[in-house]
């Protein structure tokens, strides 16, 4: 059995390969904007498992296609990858000194059923002054990242609490994954 990971982000394979899969990857092309009036968890639903659906064939049947997004949120606002610099300035600034929420979708197709549940983990930052949002904006790689951080990366400084799974907020909620992976009968360890 191969897993089909249906994304281009390197930390959902590395975390996927830290529990010993190593997926096949194929990248998704789909439309991620919102729908006019469009629920957060509604979306994050809808596109999550529109990734899987992007790549999945008939040779898949009996591979576990994993699908798989994360969005931020904080004061009710959706926070998404920075398009500039200057809008991951925006997004750091919204989180400095405040508390957001984390939620990663996950959807499993697996012989013609999609299971589908998701994480929620709330994250407060830190105080980021002036000058270290700067240097941050600098030195970190910024653009690809839901909320405009990674929290193993250097925002990681910031971060004073979190309340729920550490690997939602890396991009994949792993014990999650693996209780879907029970439920519908795959095991990994035997």
């Amino acid at each position: 059995m191969n897993f089909i990971l249906a994304s281009s982000s390197p930390r959902r394979k590395e975390l996927l390969k830290m529990i010993g899969i190593n997926p096949v990857i194929v990248v998704p092309d789909i439309d991620e904007n919102t729908l006019p009036g469009e629920k957060v968890e509604d979306f994050l639903k809808r596109v999550t498992i529109a990734k899987g659906e992007a790549i999945y064939n008939s040779s898949y049947f009996h591979d576990p296609v994993i699908s798989s997004d994360t969005i931020v949120l904080c004061e009710n606002r959706v926070i998404g990858k920075p398009s500039s610099r200057d809008e991951a300035y925006e997004f750091m600034k919204l989180l400095s000194n405040n508390k957001h929420e984390v939620l990663t979708g996950v959807a499993i197709r697996y012989e013609g059923q999609v299971y589908y549940d998701y994480a929620r983990t709330g994250v407060t930052f830190s105080e980021i002054s002036e000058e270290e949002l700067l240097y941050y904006l600098e030195h970190e790689e910024y653009m690809d990242k839901a909320g405009a951080y990674a929290i193993q990366g250097k925002a990681s400084v910031y971060i004073q609490e979190i309340n729920g799974c550490f690997f939602n907020v890396m991009g994949f909620p792993l014990n999650l994954f693996y209780g879907m992976l029970k439920k519908i009968g795959i095991v990994l360890y035997k």
